[in-house]
């Protein structure tokens, strides 16, 4: 996203993507509506609607026998009062094709950045493994937005400090049928916590354990982990035989933490590489695309022109950092309180007070709907597109 800014902007750009395409499975595939505002903004909303996705307007939560709506996005003041739900794989293509119209915008696949060029005590460029041999890369900025196990900020000795977690998540995926409906769920059952993804033709499910307990859930065997899926997901008991091995399941281990400082002369992180975020609310796409517009809106026309300064990169974390750490704040506090309270207990938990609260006066939907559908400090674009012929 920050490569298609800055290339609509008229500044040149080149990103680099370790693998060959963007199909494989991330941990999200949610877009929010203030995402999809920015798109809006960008005049490529509706383009985007055109392609497959699911639309979700309320989000619920089965806790033991009980369904309660939790979210309700119809009176968000976006465009869009939605989630969509699209294969992360098929948003990162549109957004590529999308910036390949602009002859300042170059993505080369097969590019895995394995470490960063110095000179006098400055960030100058990249250095790549490629099929074809080595790459260098240099430019005025580099831009640290591979990740939660990010190399470059790894490479730039970037100080972390870890929030921690507990709980990790095993990912996989189920048949979906039409009598399943439509609904996005999370489920709670006696100790157990799974969210289900709709994805058309299948379930994309998050199913919640302790940290570190996947080899003790290996060791209790493969019948004994079906059940349990079965025991938070009745409605699946015909389709766990789907899956026969544990290799399709595949261990996302949750992280919390963020930079103490984003940047430093030549280099800026942002996004995952950051500061990974909790899966709670899927609000880590949607964090790193507000980095993005926040980055483009303060370094576009200064990279432009030759001026960015570390003043400029100052900024950018100054503006994102509040909403991160308010964000994240709100994410440990839901693990430590809720998530940690289940998954440590073989009972079933009674309803927090907040879900009481929200079961009783519906229009209270609306708060969880404003904090994760638009978020703390909303970006706008704010970056004037440049004509190929200017």
């Amino acid at each position: 996203m920050l490569g298609f800014l800055l290339a609509r902007a008229g500044v040149s750009v080149v990103v680099l993507e370790k693998h060959a395409d963007f199909l494989r499975d991330f941990r999200g595939d949610t877009i929010h509506p203030s995402t999809l505002e920015v798109m809006h903004e960008l005049g490529i909303l509706q383009d985007f609607l055109k392609r497959p996705h699911q639309e979700v307007r309320e989000l619920g939560g089965q806790i033991g026998d009980e369904y309660v709506s939790l979210v309700d996005f119809s009176h968000l003041p976006t465009h869009c009062r939605f989630l969509a739900l699209m294969p992360q794989w098929d948003f990162l293509d549109f957004l590529a094709s999308h910036a390949k119209r602009y002859p300042t915008f170059k993505l080369e696949m097969q590019a895995e950045v394995i470490d960063l060029l110095h000179e006098e005590g400055r960030v100058v460029g990249v250095r790549a493994n490629t099929p074809h041999g080595p790459l260098e890369v240099r430019a005025d900025l580099i831009i640290g937005a591979d990740g939660r196990h990010s190399v470059v900020r790894e490479k730039a000795e970037l100080k972390v400090d870890k929030l921690g977690a507990p709980m990790d998540v095993l990912w996989f995926r189920v048949s979906r049928r039409p009598s399943d409906g439509d609904q996005t769920l999370g489920r709670i059952a006696r100790g157990k916590m799974m969210v289900m993804l709709n994805r058309g033709a299948y379930w994309q499910c998050a199913y919640l354990i302790r940290k570190g307990d996947f080899e003790q859930i290996k060791q209790r065997g493969f019948e004994a982990f079906r059940d349990d899926i079965v025991s938070v997901t009745p409605f699946l008991r015909d389709r766990v035989d789907e899956f026969k091995a544990w290799e399709p399941i595949k261990l996302l281990t949750v992280l919390v933490d963020r930079l103490q400082k984003w940047y430093r002369p030549g280099l800026l992180c942002i996004g995952d590489a950051a500061h990974a975020m909790s899966p709670i609310g899927g609000v880590g796409i949607n964090l790193a695309i507000q980095d993005a517009v926040a980055a483009a809106n303060i370094l576009a026309e200064r990279l432009s022109r030759g001026t960015a300064t570390m003043v400029d990169l100052e900024r950018v974390q100054w503006r994102r950092e509040f909403p991160t750490r308010i964000t994240q704040g709100v994410q440990v506090f839901i693990q430590d309180r809720l998530i940690r309270r289940i998954l440590g207990s073989n009972e079933q938990v009674p309803l927090p007070w907040p879900v009481k609260l929200i079961k009783r006066w519906p229009s209270l939907r609306r708060i969880p709907a404003r904090l994760l559908g638009v978020g703390f400090r909303a970006e706008h674009v704010r970056t004037r597109e440049v004509s190929t012929d200017e």
